[in-house]
């Protein structure tokens, strides 16, 4: 969803689109930041020109948060006030195109210019019922949630033994254990969400081409309070759809750790994830016309939208 965030006035909504630049241009200087990652590929003079705002941002920043002043709470307040009335916002649903609505209302009300909506086609994704549990060699319900986009489990049970790795290295490696069973992959924390995401987005697809039945992944965070994490996955046209879901990093370890033992792992999962037809959305536009160039366009986008779970 395309859409600016403001505060108090149109003048407050180039606030956010100057933390926004100023966000990228403090991370495109980070090492781990190269042109050949798919993270930050821009052009060193694109991110020189970024830089170069990088002190008005700074200075935008700490007025907007500061805790006293014309902004002190305002930021939080609005964001609670959004997310407490619409609650979860995935596509598909009344409570997106509710708050849609009182975003253009909003942005309206701040006299932004073109403020419109712009219809499209969306995937109605339905996660359903789902539950995992260790049923060897002991019990115990280990808590999941389906990975966006994922299938689910037929409307059956599906319990096999399992294989714990941690890398698809070595899930392919050790792809003669991984025929018929369901993987769990325990990956490590590797420094950053955008290392580390690829197991989340990859995992369904590595797994079933070697045979497995499903994949269950380590929620892709550092820290962890028993709670999974959800997200994009995706599947490849030429490979069988498998169920994916995300354990918390609590019961991956553990499975890791039993794994190491020795011991005899075996779960069973359920889940009734599903994609419907799609559906029509829309994303929300709004322009904030400039006036050395106005001819030039920065577009600043973000999502509306949340996952089922938010």
């Amino acid at each position: 969803m395309v859409s600016s965030y403001t505060l108090s006035s149109s003048t407050s909504t180039i606030v956010c689109v100057l933390i926004f630049c100023g966000v990228v241009a403090i991370y495109c200087n980070k090492p781990e930041c190269k042109p050949a990652t798919d993270v930050c590929n821009v052009s060193p003079s694109l991110k020189r020109e970024i830089a170069n705002y990088s002190t008005i941002v700074k200075e935008i920043i700490r007025i907007s948060t500061e805790q006293e002043g014309k902004f002190k709470g305002k930021v939080w307040n609005d964001l609670a006030f959004f997310v407490d009335k619409f609650g979860n916002r995935i596509a598909g649903t009344k409570n997106l195109e509710n708050a849609i609505d009182y975003m253009l209302d909003l942005l309206h009300s701040y006299n932004l210019d073109n403020v419109h909506g712009e219809n499209v086609s969306t995937p109605h994704w339905v996660r359903g019922n789902e539950s995992c549990v260790l049923v060897s060699p002991r019990v115990q319900n280990l808590a999941i949630t389906g990975l966006g986009y994922s299938v689910g489990t037929n409307g059956t049970h599906l319990e096999a033994d399992v294989l714990v790795v941690q890398s698809f290295t070595e899930l392919q490696n050790r792809a003669d254990e991984a025929k018929g069973k369901i993987v769990v992959i325990a990956e490590d924390w590797l420094g950053s969400y955008g290392k580390t995401v690829v197991y989340r987005s990859r995992a369904a697809v590595e797994v079933a081409r070697v045979g497995g039945l499903a994949a269950l992944i380590r929620s892709v965070t550092p820290f962890s309070i028993y709670s999974p994490h959800t997200g994009m996955m995706s599947y490849s046209g030429n490979v069988t759809k498998i169920p994916a879901a995300a354990l918390t990093v609590e019961d991956a370890q553990m499975l890791l750790r039993m794994s190491k033992r020795g011991d005899p792992l075996r779960i069973s999962l359920y889940m009734e994830a599903q994609t419907l037809a799609n559906t029509t959305s829309r994303n929300t536009v709004a322009e904030l016309q400039g006036t050395t160039h106005p001819e030039k366009v920065v577009v600043v986008s973000g999502h509306l939208d949340s996952w089922d779970v938010g």
